[in-house]
């Protein structure tokens, strides 16, 4: 055995520390080295067995500090290995941990956490709070001045319901709600979630007329979206939060903005012409129905008159047919002077007088007296007896 036997490799053994450990400490357990009882291992010693294995390796003249260099170096690299498990879980991530490619749990509170290294274990770390956003029907690109906006006419352009093409921008935002079906149970994960968001918008507008996508109605149109969005994500269970489809941009297709224009147009002379029309129907409806009042009150006045009329010659009736009971001959003999006196009235009459004698009757034309009679300034009638 050579002079350096049992020295440490960093070579600063001396005769008196002969025995220690390669730190220079005692072999006591006090004073905390590797050979303070029959118990703990002689670590100068393991490093001579394991060189003296490695001297058919290395030659007869090998230098034994080599083995010793190398069980070091070893330790290190398992050390380093070892270390390389360690790693830290920030506010708001969750850690999902994989054994042989299989998840075997998931680190959802922050801090320092530990995972057998690799190739045993892996470890993905998500941030599930994190507010992503999606573009749909154009993209941004940097530059030096900033950003610029680029169509994306395959994604933009839409097909509504009244057979109209509009030109949509939108922008989707979501987060991750379950960081190990984020991982496993959907593959290329942004654009399958794309895909899903552009199905499910050309199913809201298909069911929407243009006018109110380009006006009022946006608004509705991005929250069915967004519903039929998060169904068919939660269908895959796809671990994907839908926060908000928010639509950018909504307007007619340049093609077809001319025929827009005098489809508005048409649409706006149309509504004209039926103001005109509710305004003339607001003002003839109360003319005819207070002429329709006027009408009822001029019946019902007819009516009860007529009914009064009535009622008083049924009564005068009676009270003739009541009197004539009671004499009938001066009855009859009035109500035929009355009837004569109707009846002659309005009548030609001839008067003879049967004192005037025998042979010609001597004849007065009263009624041609009547008429050219100044003095009369009407119809007059004479009677004689």
């Amino acid at each position: 055995m050579s002079e350096n036997d049992n020295k440490n490799p960093w070579g600063n053994n001396k005769g008196n520390n002969k025995g220690k450990n390669p730190w220079g400490h005692g072999g006591s357990r006090n004073q905390g080295g590797y050979r303070g009882g029959p118990d703990q291992p002689d670590l100068d010693e393991m490093f001579k067995r394991f060189g003296d294995g490695f001297k058919g390796f290395m030659g007869p003249n090998g230098d034994d500090k080599a083995p010793k260099i190398i069980v070091l170096g070893l330790i290190a690299a398992l050390a380093l290995w070892l270390a390389s498990g360690f790693y830290i879980v920030n506010p708001g991530e969750h850690a999902v941990i994989q054994r042989f490619g299989q998840h075997d749990r998931t680190k959802v509170t922050e801090g320092l956490g530990y995972r057998l290294p690799a190739p045993i274990e892996s470890v993905s770390i998500l941030n599930v709070k994190e507010t992503r956003e999606m573009t749909i029907g154009f993209f941004e690109r940097r530059n030096r001045g900033g950003t610029s906006k680029q169509d994306i006419p395959e994604e933009s352009l839409m097909l509504t319901t009244d057979r109209n093409i509009v030109d949509l921008d939108l922008v989707i935002q979501w987060n991750i709600k379950s960081a190990e079906d984020y991982l496993f149970r959907i593959q290329d994960q942004e654009n399958t979630i794309k895909k899903v968001a552009e199905s499910a918008i050309r199913d809201a507008v298909g069911q929407t007329r243009m006018f109110p996508i380009i006006t009022t109605g946006r608004d509705a149109v991005a929250n069915t979206a967004r519903d039929i969005i998060q169904a068919n994500l939660d269908e895959y269970n796809s671990g994907v939060n839908i926060n908000n489809v928010l639509i950018q941009q909504a307007e007619v297709h340049p093609d077809v903005q001319n025929a827009f224009q005098d489809v508005q147009s048409a649409k706006q002379d149309a509504e004209d012409v039926q103001n005109r029309a509710q305004a003339y129907r607001e003002d003839i409806l109360p003319k005819a129905r207070g002429e329709a009042i006027q009408m009822v009150n001029r019946a019902e006045a007819y009516k009860e008159s007529t009914v009064a009329r009535a009622n008083g010659d049924a009564d005068r009736f009676n009270s003739v047919y009541k009197a004539y009971l009671s004499g009938k001959d001066v009855t009859k003999e009035r109500i035929f002077i009355e009837t004569m006196e109707s009846v002659l009235q309005n009548a030609q009459k001839i008067i003879l007088d049967s004192d005037a004698g025998s042979g010609a009757v001597p004849y007065l034309p009263l009624n041609e007296l009547n008429r050219t009679s100044p003095a009369a300034g009407g119809t007059q009638r004479q009677q004689g007896q």
